[in-house]
């Protein structure tokens, strides 16, 4: 018996490394299949730029609204797996909103937010790039909430000239966070494992994962988060004309549906894009303007090809979810995005 028990652990070790290296040559011929097929989409997508060239001017044939879009976290540089830009593109936008400033046929802007919000830096450029508009062409901005637009959808949606909210917004998430960070030293030691961080400076290191943060560290991190909280109160305080004290004592970070907003003052009305639209027309008189969407389109043949095609995660095993969640949460080190709504 224990001679055939020895033969058969050795038949199943064999076919285990039988399998393995089977699997390895499909993975292999598979990334060579990808890699082919990503070199072939780039040449297409050169000869195609060069013989058409972009399609992603505003086309208007007369005077018009533009509505430009603002879905998704408002971050720079989104993109999947594969390189195709996906979601909020954020200099993409500012690009077309410069676009719309030089453009004498455009006569108004209607920004729809439908946003957790983003991070601090982008979330205020949006907001310069938006005031700029109002004040180098005099034209009306209006932003017209989706589902959300909360903390940095909110931040953005201050600097319209009218806020209008769907009936079943949620917004508001006033506040700042510099998300959560993890100490996973206690981890690391039970499975002996040990680290070193080599720095000058006693503070440099402060956030890392294998060492817990020092009061001195905890002070530091606050001071960051309240700097960038006093600018979102300003900013609130003089778009909305509501009183500095008044607008801390309801920015306590908690998300307020469209009702509770317009009672506080947060948004002007509630309504649909289309009664925003028919308001702009009508306060403004611009009855004769057409509605043209600003849409961001990834027309290259690469996109076109990987969109919605997602590489599958073989990584397994508790630490390693505990390592992707840690990583997922590591995106923004202080932002102005509504965590539950993210």
């Amino acid at each position: 018996m224990a001679e055939i028990r020895e033969y058969d652990i050795e038949a199943l070790e064999a076919g285990k490394k039988k399998n393995q290296i089977r699997l390895k040559k499909n993975l292999i011929i598979f990334g060579c299949i990808i890699a082919v097929v990503i070199v072939l989409a780039l040449i297409g997508n050169i000869i195609k730029d060069a013989i058409w060239g972009g399609d992603d001017e505003i086309s208007a044939s007369g005077p018009y609204i533009a509505t430009i879009y603002v879905q998704g976290t408002i971050t720079s540089g989104q993109a999947d797996t594969f390189g195709v830009p996906v979601g909020y593109q954020h200099n993409w936008t500012l690009d077309k909103i410069d676009e719309l400033m030089a453009d004498g046929n455009n006569r108004g802007l209607i920004v729809f937010v439908d946003s957790p919000g983003g991070g601090v830096y982008e979330s205020d450029e949006l907001y310069l790039k938006l005031k700029e508009y109002q004040e180098t062409t005099k034209r009306p901005v209006y932003a017209v909430m989706g589902a959300m637009a909360a903390s940095g959808g909110y931040y953005v949606s201050t600097a319209a000239d009218k806020i209008v909210a769907n009936r079943n917004t949620w917004t508001g998430s006033i506040g700042v966070t510099i998300g959560t960070i993890y100490d996973i030293s206690g981890l690391l030691e039970k499975y002996g494992v040990k680290t070193q961080t080599i720095t000058a400076g006693r503070n440099k290191a402060m956030g890392s994962f294998v060492e817990p943060l020092t009061e001195e560290q905890k002070a530091i991190f606050q001071s960051l988060v309240d700097d960038a909280y006093e600018q979102f109160t300003g900013i609130v305080s003089e778009e909305r004309g509501i009183d500095p004290e008044k607008v801390k004592a309801l920015a306590d970070g908690r998300i307020y549906t469209a009702k509770q907003a317009l009672e506080l003052g947060l948004v002007d009305s509630i309504g649909t894009f289309e009664d925003a639209l028919a308001d702009m027309k009508k306060e403004y008189k611009l009855q004769d303007c057409e509605e043209v969407d600003v849409v961001y389109k990834d027309n290259s043949l690469l996109g076109s090809l990987f969109s919605g095609v997602r590489i599958p995660d073989f990584r397994g095993g508790d630490v390693s979810a505990i390592l992707n969640k840690i990583d997922e949460e590591s995106d923004f080190p202080i932002s102005y995005e509504c965590e539950l709504l993210k």
